[in-house]
């Protein structure tokens, strides 16, 4: 079971509120809309994607690698590079 369960249907809201900003941009593009307000609101998004990321990334040590780190210093170790790879990647975008 992943670690955001608890959370999932805050996730699912705050995902569903993210979908509908990105039409609104769509839309924004569509009528021509001024650069500088459709950049606003990607950045918008992006922040908010950013903020799913983290609380996902918070779940994920605070349920996945904690529990892993009960069962043995290797399933900790693998957990932690795992999470390691997965910040990696969120940094680079």
């Amino acid at each position: 079971m992943p670690g955001y369960s608890g959370s999932r249907d805050q996730y699912l809201t705050r995902l569903r509120r993210i979908e509908g900003q990105v039409r609104g941009v769509q839309r924004m593009v569509t009528e021509e809309e001024y650069c500088i307000d459709v950049l606003t609101q990607i950045s918008a998004i992006q922040s908010a994607l950013d903020s799913v990321a983290l609380g996902l990334l918070q779940d994920h040590m605070n349920h996945c690698v904690v529990d892993a780190a009960k069962k043995s210093d290797e399933d900790g170790r693998e957990k932690i590079e795992e999470a390691t790879r997965a910040i990696a990647r969120l940094v680079k975008s």
